[in-house]
């Protein structure tokens, strides 16, 4: 009953909202990427590279964006050395180009609607031994057609957020049958443990097995990477990664303060999102400042007044290794921020806003290294100019926060190692 009720009301959202989705798809590439395939029309390609895997034991990984698929990275990566066949779905057009340059050689797809009908459709072309769903994605007629083919399902990372955890409570007598028809959640934490417990689920089926984003994986240094050093010539970089809409007009506003302690700074932008490359291209000019942009490599000199706009897919993880100060992005207009552990694998001195509750458990183990500067959207340019500045002093603090992130690393093993034990019937 609880499904059906979920499909019809989905469905009529679906119907209610097609004239604003068909707008959408008219004027944004991003809404037309793989809408055949959210539609239910499995490629051929697909199909092609499921055969290609000859046999193999299949698992499908479900990460959702470019977050979850650099998450997912190091689990990938164990799983096919442990001969085992992997398909990776994704949502969003950014996840599906990033997937597909990370996972060579893997099947890679864009996850269909969340109908029963449609689900089966892909099972049946995939034949999974197992399916996985990254962090907080459950889909509950993914969930219930798994139990019924009899596949098991593991939410790998789990995260249930402060803001989600009331919301489910009050519908714990929906969501708690539900919950139930996961095989395991792998939780990030005790406390997504404790808060999955109360939902409903089963001691035995939460394990505790860290947080994949400890264990992040950066992509091979590219050309991108290469470009960047002889661009450089010796100034010191200032990388802004994962910025969302109003960052990077306060990073703007705070850069004559940096460039006044530290003429010779360069600064990086990466916006989190690839439909606002060029928004951001066009607030960087209006600012005064020119752009050298990531995609048009040898076209443009650095000089003093251009900022540098990392508008390419897949370079951002391997582009901090290049940075002397890192500002982890998201967190100063009250979205969550973004993984600060991507900058400081590489001993990279790291500042971010307030708003970290999406990794408040890394920034917590980062605070408490001294490995990290939280700012106010006001004082912005100077801790940023104070760690360029005090270059002893942000070099220590770069080592402690690798030393966190080296600390941390791990998950990915103990998850491995109770996904192999489902598979073979010891969950």
């Amino acid at each position: 009953m609880v499904l059906w009720v979920y499909s019809s009301l989905f469905m009529l959202v679906m119907v209610v909202g097609a004239p604003w989705w068909v707008l959408r798809m008219t004027t944004s590439g991003r809404y037309r990427a793989g809408l055949l395939e959210r539609l239910g029309m499995i490629p051929a390609g697909l199909r092609e590279a499921v055969a290609e895997l000859d046999g193999k034991d299949l698992i499908w990984v479900h990460a959702v964006s470019v977050g979850e698929v650099l998450a997912s990275t190091a689990l990938v990566r164990e799983l096919r050395k442990l001969g085992y066949g992997v398909a990776v779905s994704t949502t969003t057009q950014a996840g599906q180009e990033l997937a597909r340059a990370r996972f060579i050689g893997c099947p890679v797809f864009y996850v269909p609607l969340d109908f029963a009908f449609l689900m089966r459709r892909y099972l049946q072309v995939l034949k999974p031994r197992l399916v996985v769903t990254m962090e907080s994605e459950l889909w509950p007629n993914l969930i219930h057609t798994c139990k019924r083919e009899g596949i098991p399902l593991a939410v790998v990372n789990a995260r249930v957020s402060d803001r989600s955890f009331p919301r489910y409570m009050r519908l714990k007598a929906v969501w708690g049958p539900l919950l139930r028809e996961v095989s395991v959640f792998l939780a990030q934490s005790e406390e997504t443990a404790g808060r999955l417990r109360e939902m409903g689920v089963a001691a035995e089926r939460v394990v505790v097995a860290g947080n994949l984003k400890y264990d992040v994986v950066a992509g091979t240094a590219g050309f991108v990477t290469e470009w960047l050093k002889s661009l450089l010539a010796g100034e010191r970089l200032v990388v802004a990664g994962s910025t969302l809409g109003g960052e990077e007009e306060m990073l703007l506003g705070a850069w004559a303060e940096v460039r006044a302690a530290d003429p010779d700074a360069a600064l990086l932008i990466a916006p989190r999102h690839t439909n606002r490359f060029e928004e951001v291209a066009a607030l960087i000019e209006a600012k005064g400042f020119g752009v050298v942009r990531a995609s048009r490599m040898g076209e443009a000199a650095l000089d003093r007044n251009a900022v540098i706009l990392l508008d390419t897919i897949g370079d951002l993880a391997t582009v901090y290794g290049v940075a002397d100060v890192a500002f982890v992005g998201g967190s100063l207009m009250k979205k969550g921020g973004h993984n600060p552990l991507e900058p400081a694998r590489f001993g990279v001195p790291v500042a971010m806003g307030e708003s970290y509750e999406n990794f408040r458990e890394i920034v917590g183990a980062m605070k408490e290294a001294d490995a990290i500067r939280i700012v106010r959207r006001e004082e912005l340019g100077g801790v940023l100019a104070g760690l360029l500045v005090d270059r002893e002093g942000a070099k220590a603090m770069g080592a402690r926060g690798r030393q966190v992130f080296e600390a941390q690393a791990g998950a990915t093993g103990r998850v491995v190692a109770t996904l192999v034990g489902l598979m073979r019937g010891e969950g």
